[in-house]
Formats: structure tokens, C-alpha cells, sequence
């Protein structure tokens, strides 16, 4: 049960992303800074548009709150800094590349919506 609503929260949240042509979300499991497939087509995705527009990229990055901010905050900075790094090498200009950190989350149980990195190609 637990893994079908992991799996409707997931395809909520890529809906919503799907609002905005330019926003892709890159999800990751919990305390993990890892890409996986998925985060690796994802970021493709958002590389390959940015390209082609020769776009600005805006990666946020955002981790659930725990016992320890500090750590919750280099986790999000981590995973902005890891998106980024491979958005460069799928061949987005690295000048064209900005990262924000995001503030950890107070979610229930490290929620799915706190474990991502948000590209907006053409972001500010």
C-alpha cells in the first residue's frame, strides 16, 4: 500500500511539473544525493531544451527536515549541486546554470516532495 501511494504522489507531482513546459523535477530516495535512471532521463530532458533555447537553468534543490538542519541543508545543496553538474555535461553551459538551495521541509516522514530538485529551463 505504502509503495502504491509513493507511486501516486510520484505521477501527482510530475503532473504538476507538467503544468510549466520549462519545469522538470528530479526525484531521489530518502537521505540520497544518488542519481538514478529515472533522474538521469529527467535531467536529459531538461539539458536537451536548454540547449536548444540556449536557456538560462534555475536548479533548486530541497531535503526533508530531521534532527539535523545542517545536514538537511547540505543535502539539498548537494543534490542542486549534483543535478547541475550533470545538466554540464549533458551540455547546458555551465554560466548558464544557477543553483538555490531550498530551506528543509517539515513534512510527515520525509515525503516524497521533499526529496527533489526542481530545473526550470528558462528560470530567472
Amino acid at each position: 500500500m505504502r509503495r502504491l501511494s509513493l507511486l501516486l504522489g510520484l505521477g501527482l507531482l510530475t503532473g504538476c511539473a507538467g503544468g510549466h513546459p520549462g519545469k522538470y523535477v528530479v526525484f531521489f530516495t530518502p537521505n540520497s544525493a544518488q542519481l538514478d535512471a529515472p533522474a538521469q532521463t529527467v535531467i536529459s530532458q531538461a539539458a536537451q531544451r536548454a540547449v536548444a533555447h540556449n536557456a538560462k537553468v534555475r536548479v533548486e534543490g530541497y531535503a526533508a527536515a530531521s534532527h539535523d538542519l545542517s545536514a538537511d541543508e547540505l543535502l539539498a545543496i548537494d543534490r542542486a549541486k549534483i543535478v547541475a553538474r550533470q545538466l554540464a555535461v549533458d551540455g547546458v553551459d555551465a554560466g548558464h546554470i544557477s543553483q538555490q538551495p531550498r530551506g528543509p521541509m517539515n513534512n510527515e516522514d520525509g515525503a516524497l516532495a521533499s526529496r527533489r530538485v526542481e530545473i526550470e529551463v528558462g528560470g530567472r
